[in-house]
């Protein structure tokens, strides 16, 4: 077995949320002796006490420097082909495709920084797969195999001018640099 490097646990917060329906729940059924439309309130918070202490009561997720470890089943990193996630991000929703073509739906419910951090672990550690369709390497920015190099290709030299106007921009340009200007009404022939 490969050694321990983080565990994500559930957050409490849905176990605490789950006994806040249940309360409720209790409370509207109590309610609902007396007054009949307070059981339809009764069974929204049951069926919300039931969702949540679903989540509540996740195995906690293992990240191991070989696997990935949830509940009882053991992920080898090389075995994980596709990593997928979902819009869900709180709970954390994200399917594994393995190598047998099998598909792992992994729920993490945790807060929001746990949650970022264990997807940055799922992404970083699933070094042979595609991540949200990306392989790998392009997704963390690593170059991929280099490229062979291609020739650099020199532009070609269009004449744009006769050797006659290139003669008289050459004169033209002499007589700048030396003169200062351009202009033949500050020439000496004026004078």
């Amino acid at each position: 077995m490969g050694v321990l490097v983080t565990r994500y646990l559930p957050s409490r917060h849905y176990f605490y949320g789950g006994m806040i329906a249940l309360g409720l729940a209790v409370f509207s059924a109590w309610c609902g002796l007396r007054w009949s439309p307070a059981f339809i309130a009764c069974a929204l918070f049951l069926l919300t006490d039931v969702f949540v202490l679903f989540l509540a009561l996740r195995p906690p997720i293992e990240i191991h420097d070989t696997h990935l470890r949830v509940d009882r089943l053991n992920i080898p990193w090389n075995q994980i082909r596709r990593l997928d996630r979902t819009a869900w991000i709180q709970p954390l929703v994200i399917y594994l495709t393995l190598l047998d073509d099998r598909r792992v739906r992994i729920i993490y419910p945790g807060d929001l920084e746990s949650s970022n951090n264990l997807l940055r672990h799922l992404r970083r550690n699933s070094r042979e797969s595609l991540i949200d369709g990306i392989p790998y390497r392009q997704f963390w920015g690593e170059s991929l195999a280099a490229a062979p190099e291609r020739k650099q290709l020199t532009s070609p030299r269009y004449q744009l001018l006769r050797p006659e106007d290139e003669a008289e921009v050459e004169r033209l340009l002499r007589r700048l640099k030396t003169v200062g200007h351009l202009d033949p009404k500050n020439s000496s022939d004026e004078k």
